[in-house]
């Protein structure tokens, strides 16, 4: 049974996992075992028990890492048996019974949320569900303003839309309350207002880092620092 933890990616909404490249290759220059699954962003309960059904089959211990929405997730995902660590990157923390918009309705909002466009999906046997992407014009300053324009660019027309619905979804579990946490804070994030970011992570009591004039993007523009706070929880849990 391996003892080095495997390290479960989450990404969150307007992204994909290929946003955790710069990471992914940090992690496995230090020999450390690395999965990066899709999100499908379709709701808080679906898409925590998909992580959660990913991390379960992994053989050996697990430190899960969310990023923005995933950390939702990873919330209530992290309460599989064998994760054994947490790790938020510009995220939200949830407590139990708390949605995204209860988090972030006690704090002044941020700049995403007059920024999103509304699409429509189908849903089977209903009517269409809402989703939203960032609008093109507002993607740079609000999700990676410390992003090269080229890759900025790209990241826009490759975001990935959340459910809207996820929002008012109220976590099942805050698995941080039995397990350790560290949490990542993008100090000039205008997707989530940093104050949300700081009081998820001291409410969890986890062992922060604040990075001053990182975007929300910053696992794609400091992944050395991002990787090296997950390899902190990777040598505190082996």
């Amino acid at each position: 049974m391996p003892t080095t933890p495997t390290v479960l990616l989450v990404h969150g909404a307007f992204a994909d996992a290929g946003s955790w490249s710069g990471v992914i290759a940090e992690l496995q220059g230090h020999d450390i075992p690395v999965i990066a699954p899709p999100n499908p962003l379709r709701g808080l309960a679906s898409d925590s028990a998909y992580i959660a059904s990913v991390a379960s089959q992994i053989d050996g211990p697990v430190v899960l890492v969310g990023h923005s929405y995933g950390g939702a997730l990873i919330t209530v995902a992290g309460v599989t048996e064998n994760v054994v660590g947490l790790v938020y990157v510009a995220a939200y923390v949830l407590e139990e019974g708390e949605s995204l918009g209860e988090l972030q309705g006690r704090f002044p909002l941020s700049p995403l949320v007059s920024s999103l466009k509304e699409w429509t999906y189908p849903v089977p046997g209903g009517d269409p569900a809402v989703e939203v992407t960032i609008a093109e014009a507002a993607f740079p300053s609000v999700f990676a303003a410390d992003v090269p324009a080229d890759v900025t660019k790209v990241l826009s027309a490759a975001q990935r839309p959340l459910a809207a619905a996820a929002f008012e979804e109220t976590a099942s579990a805050a698995a941080w309350r039995t397990k350790p946490s560290w949490a990542l804070v993008a100090g000039a994030d205008e997707a989530i207002n940093p104050e949300v970011e700081r009081f998820g992570a001291k409410r969890a009591g986890a062992t922060i880092v604040e990075l001053e004039g990182a975007s929300h993007a910053v696992a794609v523009s400091r992944p050395k620092a991002v990787a090296d706070l997950i390899r902190d929880a990777v040598r505190a849990t082996s």
